[in-house]
This record gives C-alpha cells, sequence and structure tokens, in this order.
C-alpha cells in the first residue's frame, strides 16, 4: 500500500473512531436522562396510595394474569 493512501486510510479511520466516540456519549447520555426519568417514576409511583391507580392499570394487571392462568391450565390439560 503507498504511503498515500495508508495516510488517507489512517485519517478516515480517526474520523469514524471520533463519529463512534460521539455516538457513544450522546447514548449513554441519553440513557442517564432516561435512568432519571424511570427513577423518578419510580418514586412517584411508591408515593401514590393503590386507589390512585387508573383503572386501565388494574385490569391489565388482571387480564394478564388470567391469561396466564388459562395458558398453564391449557398445558396441563395437554393442549
Amino acid at each position: 500500500m503507498d504511503p498515500e493512501a495508508l495516510h488517507d486510510l489512517i485519517i478516515e479511520t480517526s474520523r469514524d473512531v471520533k463519529c463512534i466516540r460521539e455516538s457513544i456519549s450522546a447514548i449513554k447520555e441519553k440513557e442517564n436522562e432516561m435512568d432519571a426519568r424511570i427513577r423518578n417514576l419510580e418514586k412517584n409511583l411508591s408515593k401514590a396510595p393503590v386507589s390512585s391507580l387508573k383503572e386501565s392499570q388494574i385490569s391489565a394487571g388482571i387480564g394478564a394474569g388470567a391469561g396466564g392462568i388459562v395458558a398453564f391450565l391449557i398445558k396441563l390439560l395437554g393442549g
């Protein structure tokens, strides 16, 4: 490989590494923001009384539980 082509390849690789580092930094920043939001939501949820849960959340939980029971019974009965 001639020296000029090697030099160009090194410059291109350096630019790629810089771009990858910037992307990773942005991803980490978003991840930290999401973690903070999740902690905040968990904190607020733990403070909220059960009666403040929306009906849809409760019915979704009941539906998921019922679906699990039905799946277990079907498996148990050989279906």
